[in-house]
């Protein structure tokens, strides 16, 4: 059955947020005197949420501390989304992308693990003119990925039968998140993740028009 909705990760598969979480989470390790870490190091840590996110970043002996790590979370959300875009960029050719597909009469939709205000502010800032089905972040009331309560949201949401959807996401997260829920996926190979990491999708694009290919051939 042809696809009809396209369910988007965010962070690595749309946008490369990486600068700007790791310079965020950095800003607030400073402030109370815990270790930096590099960027490529932050690519390991994100996808499974902020609080595990600020978790990771945290040396061993605070990371049970669940008042602390409530501090730094809070924190390190205040600064990273008053600088959310300081850095972040749409992938090469993702953006004209995206608006084909709205063009030719696909239904959209985002899922992330990044926080609810933190998703919807950077998807209105670089896809002002895309007509979302949904724009789903972490903490909307579902469980993060790849528990599929939320992928069933926005298929619900869309109208479309689950043979319709297709995931896009570059990290094992997405993949296991599709197939939870019974639907076909698509990694992307210029994330936050190894290729290697990604053989349990469906299809495995390189380049935009590579994903092109694969979301109206799956």
């Amino acid at each position: 059955m042809k696809t009809s909705l396209v369910i988007f990760d965010l962070d690595g598969t749309l946008l490369n947020t990486i600068m700007d979480l790791g310079d965020a989470v950095n800003r607030i390790c400073l402030d109370r005197g815990l270790p930096t870490h590099s960027y490529e190091e932050y690519t390991r840590m994100v996808g499974h949420g902020m609080r595990n996110l600020s978790r990771s970043a945290m040396p061993q002996d605070k990371r049970s501390d669940e008042a602390f790590v409530d501090s730094f979370l809070k924190d390190f959300l205040d600064y990273y989304h008053s600088h959310i875009y300081v850095h972040t960029a749409i992938y090469p050719g993702i953006g004209e992308l995206v608006k084909r597909l709205q063009t030719e009469g696909f239904k959209l939709a985002i899922a992330s693990n990044k926080f609810q205000l933190g998703t919807e502010t950077l998807v209105r800032h670089f896809f002002p003119d895309i007509e979302f089905s949904a724009i789903c972040g972490g903490g909307g009331g579902f469980p993060l990925k790849p528990e599929a309560a939320l992928v069933e949201y926005i298929i619900g949401k869309a109208g479309v039968q689950r043979e319709q959807t297709v995931m896009v996401g570059d990290s094992g997260t997405d993949i296991l998140t599709a197939a939870n829920s019974g639907i076909r996926s698509i990694a992307v190979s210029w994330g936050f993740r190894d290729r290697e990491s990604l053989t349990g999708a469906d299809i495995i694009a390189d380049n935009a028009e590579e994903l092109y290919r694969a979301i109206t051939s799956i």
